[in-house]
């Protein structure tokens, strides 16, 4: 008898996230690594102009409560502490306009990126649905439509999509990258036609409290939602305003019959914001007073960039609002990006956030004073 088995091999299976990969795009951000070792190559360093993440420091009443809360042995909840869902709905009501805010109308998530890219799958969508989303957006939201399958669209206006199919509608004002402002209006109009076509829209408002040249207006103002938060729901982060990026905090706001349900699909996922994060979100919920230190800093700083970035020869567009200046010199972002790399500044190519955006470049607020000094020297 042969000692081989004339019987075929057991196949072996091994755990595999290729399909998953395969339905993304490749991360842009590697992209810019060769310009990255350019502008690191100037002899005075690099100003990193790129990504919006907060550089100063985190408020030190944040710091304290985040510090108080550190023995906390046991597990979070996903819904919040009572204290961190009255922080929430006090902070909606007296920044944003809101009226009768619930327990019910909010719920912490960890951080927005992880909501924009599962939000999706959490809600259940896959192929045959769409997901549509600004012309000039964020990439997160084409990746959470991957994810689940879904199909995607991008828009210049909304209300002129096919209604049919389309199951989530992504707003997103101010702008990241362009940092234009949906004015009340035009909030208004899109809302009810997304409510005639019984389309849900998810809102997000990650740098409302960054307006310059525009005061933003929230989804769940009552002149644009008539008081009813059916259908909508507003995202917000601390990341911005409260430089709170590595803390992961953020928050909905909106319909309870959609919150409702996300609720208890994230329970079952564990997704729980940290319990010393959930106090820190109190206590920067509380105050306004290291938004309006932080306002100013960020003011100082775009006035400067901006200023010196026209004297260069920029053009500058809609930038009304939020950590960011979109700008032009009329050519190929990336023919702008080694320019300002040779300078040893780097920014972010524009087509990073869609092929509309390939002649424009994004250029963050977020540097030091001493880093956004050494860009301004560097443009005149």
């Amino acid at each position: 008898m042969s000692a081989v088995s004339d019987r075929p091999p057991v196949a072996r299976h091994r755990p595999s996230n290729e399909s998953l990969r395969d339905r993304l795009p490749d991360f842009p951000w590697d992209k810019l690594e060769p310009y990255k070792a350019t502008a690191t190559a100037h002899p005075g360093g690099i100003v990193d102009l790129s990504v919006g993440t907060p550089v100063d420091p985190v408020p030190d009443l944040i710091q304290k409560a985040l510090v108080a809360a550190a023995d906390s042995p046991g597990y979070p909840t996903v819904w919040g502490t009572p204290e961190l869902r009255n922080a929430i709905t006090g902070w909606v009501e007296r920044r944003l306009g809101a009226r009768e805010v619930t327990h019910r109308h909010v719920l912490p998530i960890v951080g927005s990126k992880e909501l924009v890219a599962w939000l999706p799958t959490q809600l259940g969508l896959g192929p045959g649905d769409r997901v549509a989303y600004p012309r000039l957006a964020y990439p997160t939201y084409e990746v959470g439509a991957r994810l689940a399958r879904a199909d995607h669209v991008a828009y210049d206006d909304p209300t002129e999509l096919d209604p049919a199919g389309l199951k989530l509608l992504w707003l997103n004002s101010p702008s990241n990258p362009t940092g234009r402002v949906l004015g009340k209006d035009e909030l208004t109009r899109i809302v009810a036609w997304a409510r005639e076509h019984g389309i849900l829209v998810f809102s997000d408002e990650c740098y409302i409290e960054l307006g310059w040249a525009a005061d933003p207006v929230s989804v769940l103002h009552p002149d644009v939602c008539g008081g009813s938060y059916d259908g909508i729901v507003s995202v917000h982060s601390l990341s911005k305003r409260s430089n709170l990026a590595g803390y992961r905090a953020a928050f909905l706001t909106g319909d309870p019959a959609v919150l409702g349900p996300l609720l208890e699909i994230r329970k079952h996922g564990g997704m729980m914001t940290a319990a010393p994060t959930q106090a820190a979100v109190v206590a920067a919920l509380g105050d306004d007073a290291h938004v309006r230190e932080q306002r100013e800093r960020y003011a100082a700083r775009r006035t400067l960039l901006r200023d010196a970035l026209l004297e260069r020869g920029f053009r500058i567009e809609h930038s009304e609002a939020g950590l960011y200046l979109w700008a032009t010199r009329d050519e190929s972002c990336w023919d702008t990006v080694a320019h300002l790399a040779e300078r040893g500044i780097l920014v972010a190519p524009g087509d990073f956030y869609g092929p509309a955006g390939d002649r424009f470049v994004r250029v963050a607020l977020t540097a030091t004073d001493e880093r956004v000094a050494a860009a301004v020297e560097r443009l005149h």
